[in-house]
């Protein structure tokens, strides 16, 4: 594995828009007793679900501990790609490489510094060293140059971006006191045009009520073509969600991107009920000392806007409410050439997070190795 000490914008890379063509995606299989309830047994049913859709128009890689790797291959067709490799919980969109490509299609990760968001200010779990370790250990395994981004502390869903240039992220998570307190907004500003190759960041105030993520803006906002983005959205004036995406959307109105267009902003509602924990799913967890624990009738960060966008499909999560058809509704609006998967995902919220925090997309370009589990493997082009 190159590990490279220059930046990506100076070699000519940028973060593309997770709506471009790519070549697949990552995710984690669930374990961790403090996220998962039960052994995490509904977990996996869900995060198999997820796999085998996405695995319709793309390859995907299962990353895994020695200890479930056997409880992946079963619930898992042979379409998936098992790898064994440590973490310390599921989150593969915070976890994994950020990948930035250039004109020739190369493609080169990111190491950024990870600290269960928020280190020992205001972690998710004391030892994320495991999680730490990921991006570069993926680079290494198949074959990626990687960018070691030093004591820079961020996570894949804290940026979003729109393959043009311009990147979103939220002042609430980016200016935590867990990050990187030493720096300014606009060292920080200057950290992500270097490594994400962006010519501006706007920065939104907030993201979703409750978001333990110290609201990642991949909960809030996202691109769904240059130019073109949803947002998260409530009519309820009494809901603490709507000063928070009123004060995102006059932002945006007022705001363009790194071409200088203006934007299209669809409205994605949050589910119209507040989704909160309940005891049985309590009762299932087992918290380790010094991680964050829940507590019953606690409100969690569901959001539609959590999506994962497949080279032939969008999957969406739903969540029982009478607003999963309106959620599946406009996201068929604004992704008319791609199939729109809905999936209950209360059972990945649970575990503190949703779909597109479980997956991480890689762009196209290049080779990679794929392991047929028996010793030898095939060279695969996607």
């Amino acid at each position: 594995m190159k590990r490279l000490k220059s930046f990506p914008a100076a070699d000519g890379f940028h973060m593309p828009g997770e709506f471009e063509p790519h070549r697949g995606c990552i995710m984690i299989w669930p374990k961790r007793p403090g996220s998962w309830p039960f052994d995490a047994k509904k977990a996996r049913k869900t995060f198999a679900r997820i796999a085998e859709i996405i695995a319709d128009s793309e390859p995907v890689i299962m990353l895994c501990e020695s200890d479930v790797t056997d409880s992946a291959r079963r619930m898992l067709s042979d379409r998936i790609q098992v790898v064994e490799m440590q973490s310390d919980d599921a989150w593969a969109r915070d976890v994994a490489p950020t990948f930035v490509v250039n004109q020739e299609g190369e493609v080169r990760g990111i190491n950024w510094r990870f600290n269960a968001w928020g280190g020992t200010v205001d972690g998710l779990y004391p030892n994320w060293e495991k999680d730490d370790r990921i991006a570069e250990s993926f680079c290494e395994k198949f074959g990626y140059p990687v960018y070691d981004a030093g004591n820079f502390v961020l996570e894949g869903g804290a940026v979003h971006s729109d393959g043009e240039g311009t990147v979103l992220v939220t002042e609430s998570c980016l200016l935590s006191a867990g990050r990187n307190p030493s720096l300014s907004r606009e060292e920080i500003e200057e950290q992500l045009k270097r490594y994400l190759g962006a010519a501006k960041i706007i920065w939104l105030k907030s993201g979703i009520y409750q978001d333990e993520t110290n609201e990642h803006v991949d909960n809030v906002c996202a691109f769904v073509r240059p130019g073109a983005l949803v947002l998260a959205w409530t009519d309820d004036e009494n809901d603490p969600q709507y000063e928070m995406s009123l004060a995102d959307l006059r932002l945006l109105e007022q705001e363009t991107d790194a071409r200088g267009r203006h934007f299209k902003i669809y409205k994605l509602p949050v589910p119209k009920r507040p989704v909160c924990i309940t005891q049985e799913e309590l009762s299932g967890l087992v918290f380790e000392p010094g991680e964050d624990e829940r507590e019953v009738g606690e409100r969690l960060a569901a959001s539609y806007v959590n999506f994962y966008i497949s080279n032939g499909g969008v999957v969406v999560p739903q969540f029982g409410d009478g607003h999963d058809a309106d959620a599946v509704r406009i996201l068929g609006e604004c992704f008319p050439e791609r199939k729109i998967h809905p999936v209950y995902a209360r059972d990945i919220l649970v575990g503190g997070g949703n779909i597109h925090c479980i997956t991480q997309q890689i762009p196209k370009g290049g080779l990679y190795e794929r392991s047929n589990g028996g010793g030898s493997s095939d060279e695969v082009r996607c």
